[in-house]
C-alpha cells in the first residue's frame, strides 16, 4: 500500500508504523448463502481482499456464523450441515491467487506469521455459535481440520452447550437453561483444548463465561466484545469478568458494534466513532494491562464505525492509538500480537497436531 491510497487524514508517520505491523482482525463474518467474491472489491462487503490490502490488514478471522435455532435433533442437523458448508466455502473461495492478490488458509500462529512475511493475506477460519456442533462433540475435530481456530460457545439464545447472555424470547428461552455451561459444554471445552481450538466467550452469559475460564486449560478469548462499565449491555464484560480474564491469561478483543460501545439512547441514531471504540480499549489497558486486549471489527456482521467503515480504513485505528500515546510494541500487541500469543498457547496445550491446510479450491487457483 502507498500513501497515495490512504486517507488524507492519515499522516506518513502513522502509515509507516501501520504498514510495519502484523495486523489481525479477530472477527469477520462471511456472506451466506455463499458468494465467491472475496477477491473482488465489492461494496457489498466491508472486508474483502482488495480492502484488506489497501488497509494493510494482514490477517482476518473469518467465521462460519450459525444463528440460534430450536435445540432439537432437526435443528442440530441443519446447523451442523451449514457450519461444515460454510467452513468448506472459506477453504474453497478464500485462498489462492487472483488478480494479483494471494490469500492462504492459516491453521497455526506460525502459518500466520509466515504468510505475513511472504506478503500473503492470512485467512483464519472460526465458528460462531456452538449450536453448529449440535450435541456431537466429535464434530469439533472436523471444524479444526477445516482450519477453524476458535468456536464461540453461544450466540443470541441458549444452546445445548451453554447459556447465552441474550436469551431468545422467540425460541422460548427462560433467563437460564443450564446455569452456565452444561455437562456437554464442559466436555466440548475439554475437546476444544485437546484440538487447539480457542474457547470464545463472546455472547455467553456471565455464568457461562466465568465457568469457561475455570474449566478451560487454555486461556479463553472474547473475540468480539466490549466493556460493560462503559456500556451496560449483556453482551459486554463487567469488571469481575475482565479480572478473571487477566488472572487466567485470557483476552478481550474490542468490537466495532456501536450498540455495545455506547448506549443507543446516547448514540441518537449515529454510529460510534473510532475514539469511542478506543475508550473501551483504554479501559481494559488501565484495569488489566496492554497484554489482555486487542482489535476486532465484526465487519459484515453488524460492526462499523464512523471512521472505520471497512477494512481499507484500518490505519485510522493506528492513528488514534498513536494519538493516545501508545508505543509501537503496545500497538503491535493490540493489532494481533496478543491474539497470536493465545493461539500459540492453544497449540502448545493441544494433544493433537493440526492437519495441513486443505488444497486450494478450483475457484482460488
Amino acid at each position: 500500500m502507498t500513501s497515495e491510497i490512504a486517507s488524507p487524514s492519515i499522516s506518513p508517520e502513522v502509515l509507516a508504523l501501520h504498514q510495519s505491523l502484523l495486523t489481525l482482525d479477530s472477527h469477520i463474518d462471511i456472506p451466506w448463502p455463499d458468494r465467491d467474491d472475496a477477491f473482488l472489491d465489492t461494496p457489498r462487503r466491508h472486508v474483502d481482499f482488495p480492502k484488506m490490502k489497501r488497509g494493510h490488514l494482514a490477517a482476518g478471522c473469518f467465521v462460519a456464523y450459525i444463528p440460534q435455532g430450536v435445540v432439537d435433533a432437526e435443528g442440530h442437523r441443519a446447523a451442523q450441515t451449514q457450519t461444515i458448508e460454510m467452513l468448506q466455502a472459506i477453504n474453497t473461495h478464500m485462498q489462492g491467487t487472483r488478480d494479483g492478490l494471494t490469500a492462504r488458509i492459516c491453521q497455526t500462529s506460525t502459518d500466520i506469521e509466515t504468510a505475513y512475511r511472504e506478503g500473503v493475506l492470512a485467512v483464519v477460519p472460526g465458528v460462531e455459535n456452538g449450536y453448529g456442533m449440535g450435541e456431537d462433540v466429535g464434530l469439533l475435530a472436523r471444524f479444526r481440520n477445516l482450519g477453524a481456530r476458535y468456536v464461540t460457545l453461544t450466540h443470541n439464545g441458549h444452546n445445548a452447550l451453554a447459556d447465552s447472555g441474550q436469551p431468545s424470547r422467540l425460541l422460548g428461552d427462560t433467563e437460564r437453561r443450564h446455569g452456565g455451561l452444561s455437562a456437554l459444554g464442559r466436555e466440548a471445552v475439554a475437546e476444544m483444548n485437546r484440538l487447539g481450538l480457542l474457547v470464545d466467550v463472546s455472547h455467553t452469559s456471565r455464568d457461562t463465561m466465568l465457568q469457561a475460564v475455570g474449566v478451560s486449560s487454555v486461556p479463553v478469548v472474547a473475540t468480539h466484545a466490549c466493556v460493560r462499565a462503559l456500556c451496560d449491555h449483556p453482551r459486554n464484560l463487567d469488571d469481575t469478568q475482565l479480572d478473571a480474564l487477566k488472572e487466567s491469561g485470557g483476552l478481550i478483543q474490542i468490537t466495532a458494534v456501536s450498540g455495545f460501545l455506547r448506549p443507543r439512547a446516547e448514540l441518537g441514531g449515529r454510529r460510534a466513532t473510532v475514539a469511542e471504540y478506543m475508550d473501551h480499549l483504554d479501559y481494559v489497558v488501565r484495569r488489566l494491562g496492554p497484554e489482555y486486549v486487542g482489535i476486532s471489527s465484526d465487519f459484515d456482521g453488524g460492526g462499523q464505525l464512523e471512521g472505520w467503515e471497512n477494512a481499507a480504513d484500518s490505519p485510522a485505528l493506528t492513528a488514534e492509538l498513536m494519538r493516545r500515546g501508545y508505543d509501537r510494541s503496545e500497538i503491535a500487541a493490540f493489532w494481533g500480537g496478543n491474539f497470536l500469543r493465545l493461539l500459540r498457547k492453544a497449540e502448545e496445550k493441544a494433544s493433537v497436531v493440526a492437519l495441513p491446510a486443505p488444497p486450494v479450491g478450483a475457484s482460488g487457483s
